[in-house]
């Protein structure tokens, strides 16, 4: 897998690195626990960086057995507030694009066959991504994690040997969100997510998300692989990461209507 590269300036990196392992010296140095709504909100940072584009493919696996296989151009921008999503394979979905702003609350749908775009309902934000496993909810809610959760720090645990937090969030009365609960184990030494169990209104297990293969790229840690289970469905849904590029600055008018059609 071929992963794209940017190189920044030696200052900006530096930036960076100094930002990061200030971040850690609450928990690194002075051995002080961080609390719940800390941890999520440290993880939070790094999901969302200011801007990204990439291209991924996405595997659908039925409780059939049977896989669909599809691939498309991902944008983001205004840590994750923006979102565009262009497929790119097979030719039957070929131009087909998802505008995503407001952290998923407005979406718009492109199809090449009618060379319309109309907009969706609210609550199409809770429905499947081309019938996987993940909702438009999943790939641009933002700061949803920070806003419409109240989180507690669970305590120490472990993901394939890597030291975690685990941490429960729970969604907020008023929230307008798909998950009464999730609960997340997130890696010590860079608060990137290794698990997310999500669960379903009535208290019950539904989803479990896996962050796999995770690499530093342009200083930002990046699952190169995201495995989500459905277990009221019996099927999953892999998402993998072909390119990723963080140094990106999309024109004014990127995110837009227009910029659908393209």
């Amino acid at each position: 897998m071929k992963v794209k590269r940017i190189t920044e300036p030696q200052s900006s990196q530096r930036k960076k690195r100094i930002w990061i392992t200030l971040s850690l010296i609450p928990v690194l140095s002075f051995g002080q626990i961080p609390t719940g709504q800390e941890i999520i909100k440290k993880m939070n940072d790094i999901l969302t960086p200011d801007n990204s584009k990439g291209v991924m493919t996405q595997t659908i696996q039925t409780s059939s057995g049977k896989t669909r296989t599809f691939e498309f151009e991902m944008y983001s921008a205004n840590r994750g507030e923006k979102n565009l999503m262009r497929y790119i394979k097979p030719v039957r979905v070929k131009g087909q694009a998802f505008l995503m702003l407001n952290y998923a609350d407005d979406i718009w749908a492109y199809f090449p066959r009618t060379k319309r775009v109309r907009k969706l309902a609210t609550h199409a934000k809770k429905q499947k991504v081309q019938g996987s496993d993940f909702t438009y909810e999943d790939l641009g809610s933002g700061d949803t994690w920070v806003e419409d959760y109240e989180t507690k720090n669970l305590g120490r645990d472990k993901i394939n040997d890597a030291n975690c937090w685990k941490v429960e969030s729970v969604a907020k009365k008023k929230s307008d969100v798909s998950y009464s609960k999730v609960v997340s184990w997130v890696k010590m030494d860079n608060f990137y997510p290794l698990k997310m169990d999500y669960y379903n209104e009535g208290g019950d297990l539904f989803k479990t998300l896996f962050l796999k293969d995770i690499k530093i790229i342009d200083d930002y840690p990046t699952a190169m692989e995201m495995v989500m289970k459905n277990h009221e469905d019996n099927s999953e849904t892999k998402m993998a990461v072909k390119s990723v590029i963080y140094d990106w600055k999309p024109s004014k008018d990127f995110f837009s209507e227009r910029n659908l059609k393209k």
